[in-house]
């Protein structure tokens, strides 16, 4: 089916003679052939929001649609790949030069590469949508199993011999005359279907120990780290990605700048996974959207992400999505709606914006794979974390409140804790989890019975020294009795030597679940000795003075020899006695 040109505005063209065309159907636009999607119908008139830049297109060039939907490559060679905004790689594009030509048209996979495969599909077995027909290693960590797409069932005539194929190779015949081959397409805009979704139960570690006490989440849940300029969003972010304790990290740029992706691109190759030792990208995808690109493409590279974070999910596979950063998004979104003279709704966003963010947070979740693997039930879970980048650091902005509604954690960057070098920068006043609930019983079970009460005990404390400060601020420190100046000193330990980390830090960058209660353990044990002590008449300062203050302070860089961290363990539970010493020194 063609058409014509018959409006150029910006990133969106409207086009005449499209009658048969369906929403969200792929074109091409123009001699150039530039890629883009219906979003609108009337007779037959289509609104296509082009993917690429519109300038030189004239009333009258030709209008092709390809009859599909914006579909993505699923297959082996995604691993350490680095795609544009509609998943072509940008390593290919850049042999032809720096800069993508417009029209561009790159497979997404290599078709040239073999890969070695081992079948498990049996001939004569009935198969279905799900169900591993084989595998294949993928980078040095991952095996990538290949899957029947979902839909297909049959009987299985042939299997190929275990060996080296290319992914559009038949590997498996069905009855029906089905040839089954490495390569799974599938649009972007419908989530993969899976058994039934699982509730929450296991914590998604990130090695952060405000979040993994404080504020955490279940795998399968979703988080924002909403926060105004230079607060840390992308490095927290970078520092999710490296530590999170999952098998497969999908990083979406989404409209950031150009040098603030151009650091992920230069550092996550040379990064090492801290758990095997192999290059970081063997399990990583990058989708590199900048915001010097076309506004449209922002919307394709979160529906891209997510699509490849679900396909590894389908395989058992745990997965965290990073999305940097939905604000941009919403703004392409923002600037579309404006160009088809839609009615605006608050701020001049769409009316729909909650629509599509409550659409796109909902494909996170701990799932039941279709197909039962290779004889085990699979289950595997995509985590999100969106950064939101409200202007000004405004919180009240519709951005951040819509993507509040549907969250599950709100992780809020505090900008004077980001000027003190603070990091990371989150507010343990503002921010909060709705997960607690169900990760509790996993940290009470593996890590310490105590580890509910410690975190409300802390998070009381620090809540008392807010308080305090303001009392502080008007009539000094001294007025203070000594009890209220412990809680202040107490609550300054929290902050400096628990809730602060050290990003590049060999042994601070990431801390284990046990290490982080008995950290907390021995702070608040040192709070509880020395309230005792002051009520039996201590001097304070003597108190303070304690060395066993020093050896807290050391907790955070201190190497422990085990996974339980025996040695921050033994230093917790002698506190109590060191300052008892202190107290008759």
């Amino acid at each position: 089916m063609e058409g014509t040109i018959s409006r150029i505005t910006g990133p969106v063209v409207v086009a005449a003679g499209m009658m048969g065309a369906r929403m969200y159907d792929v074109v091409k636009v123009g001699s150039l052939g530039l890629m883009g999607e219906v979003i609108r119908l009337e007779g037959d008139m289509a609104t296509v929001q082009v993917y690429e830049d519109t300038s030189g297109l004239a009333p009258g060039e030709p209008v092709l649609s390809t009859g599909a939907p914006l579909t993505v490559e699923l297959g082996p060679g995604l691993l350490s790949s680095i795609y544009d905004g509609v998943q072509r790689p940008l390593p290919v594009i850049a042999e032809t030069g720096d800069f993508i030509t417009r029209g561009t048209s790159v497979s997404a996979l290599d078709r040239d590469r073999l890969w070695s495969f081992s079948p498990v599909a049996a001939e004569g077995a009935e198969i279905h949508g799900g169900d591993v027909i084989g595998t294949v290693p993928e980078g040095q960590t991952v095996v990538h199993q290949i899957m029947v797409p979902p839909g297909v069932t049959g009987v299985v005539k042939t299997v190929v011999l275990p060996g080296d194929y290319r992914i559009d190779d038949c590997l498996a015949t069905l009855e029906d005359g089905t040839e089954l081959t490495m390569v799974q397409r599938w649009p972007v805009r419908i989530g993969r279907p899976y058994a039934r979704k699982l509730d929450p139960g296991e914590p998604f570690l990130t090695g952060m120990r405000i979040l993994d006490t404080f504020f955490p989440i279940a795998r399968g849940g979703n988080a924002i780290i909403p926060g105004g300029f230079g607060t840390g969003k992308t490095v927290t972010q970078q520092s999710l990605a490296k530590w999170a304790d999952v098998d497969i990290i999908v990083y979406v740029g989404c409209g950031e700048r150009g040098n603030e992706m151009t650091e992920v691109l230069e550092e996550f190759p040379s990064l090492e996974d801290p758990r095997t030792g192999a290059p970081l990208m063997d399990r990583t995808v990058l989708v590199a959207n900048t915001s010097n690109m076309p506004v449209a493409a922002r919307e394709a590279s979160i529906y891209v992400g997510v699509t490849l974070a679900e396909y590894y999910r389908d395989m058992g596979y745990n997965v965290a999505m990073m999305a940097d950063s939905t604000s941009r998004w919403g703004e392409a979104l923002r600037e579309v709606s404006g160009r088809l003279e839609e009615m605006p709704g608050e701020e001049g966003y769409p009316a729909y914006l909650a629509t599509r963010l409550a659409s796109f947070y909902e494909r996170s979740g701990r799932v039941e794979a279709l197909g039962n693997g290779t004889g085990d039930t699979r289950v595997g879970s995509v985590t999100m974390v969106g950064a939101v980048s409200p202007p000004g650091g405004d919180m009240s902005e519709p951005m951040t409140q819509n993507s509040l509604r549907v969250s599950g954690a709100f992780w809020a960057l505090d900008t004077s804790l980001a000027h003190r070098r603070h990091f990371p920068a989150i507010s343990w006043l503002s921010s909060y989890t709705l997960y607690l609930a169900q990760v509790a019983p996993w940290y009470e079970e593996h890590v310490s019975k105590e580890w509910s009460s410690l975190r409300e005990q802390a998070m009381k404390l620090l809540q008392k020294e807010t308080e305090l400060q303001e009392i502080v601020q008007l009539v000094g420190p001294d007025a203070l009795p000594e009890s209220e100046k412990l809680v202040l000193e107490a609550t300054r330990m929290l902050r400096e030597d628990f809730l602060q980390q050290f990003a590049f830090d060999e042994v601070d960058s990431h801390c284990a679940p046990a290490k982080q209660f008995w950290m907390l353990k021995a702070i608040l044990s040192y709070y509880d000795a020395a309230a005792e002590s002051l009520l039996r008449g201590a001097e304070l300062q003597l108190l303070l003075d304690s060395p066993v203050r020093e050896e807290i302070t050391a907790m955070k860089t201190r190497q422990c020899s085990t996974e339980d961290a025996d040695e921050i363990r033994e230093l917790a539970l002698r506190v109590p006695e060191e300052v008892k010493k202190a107290e008759v020194a």
